[in-house]
């Protein structure tokens, strides 16, 4: 879904250097697919309005992380401002990740819910959607890469101006789904 992939990006324009980002991913993957599987199976499925909002949130949150990082680049001595902490997510992104990860399953299971498959096919089902989810995850990743690598080598110094631009839009895109999914929360 659309919301997967904003929080997949949000991670991207986050993380630097590739052993952060694989470890990351990594941990998100491994935790939405885990809830994806309990979900489907039965096991464990909450309602689908405050898991919808919890993932609009947790894009607006790793939002805010990413314009605090390219506010804290900014800076004059190109690091993070006196007297400020750093949070859970830039120490241990990985972490924030999983945690995540276990809400976005919840997501993932509510779509594939709506096929209305026959109790026999869900193995099946659940393996062959979760491939699908990692074949698009990784195809995006490798597509953003690409085109952030292409803006580095044509026009450095539109990347940061670039990243905040789409850190803003990211957040107020997550808001908008927060706000729209609040009422099914409430009711």
């Amino acid at each position: 879904g659309l919301d997967h992939l904003l929080f997949v990006l949000c991670l991207l324009l986050l993380l630097d250097g590739l052993w952060p980002l694989l470890k990351t991913i990594t941990a998100f993957t491994l935790a939405h697919s885990l809830t994806l599987a309990c979900a489907v199976l039965g096991w464990f499925a909450p309602a689908a309005a405050p898991i919808e909002i919890l993932i609009a949130l947790s894009i607006v949150m790793l939002a805010r992380e990413v314009v605090l990082k390219q506010r804290q680049g900014a800076e004059p001595t190109g690091g993070i401002p006196a007297g400020h902490t750093t949070s859970l997510l830039q120490r241990r992104p990985w972490l924030v990740a999983l945690a995540f990860g276990f809400i976005h399953g919840f997501g993932f299971a509510g779509a594939l819910g709506e096929l209305g498959l026959a109790r026999a096919d869900v193995p099946a089902a659940l393996l062959f959607f979760n491939l699908g989810v990692e074949a698009g995850q990784i195809g995006f990743i490798l597509a953003v890469l690409a085109l952030r690598q292409m803006l580095v080598q044509t026009a450095r110094q539109l990347q940061r101006p670039a990243e905040l631009a789409l850190a803003y839009g990211l957040g107020g895109v997550a808001l908008y789904w927060f706000i729209e999914r609040l009422p099914a929360v409430l009711a």
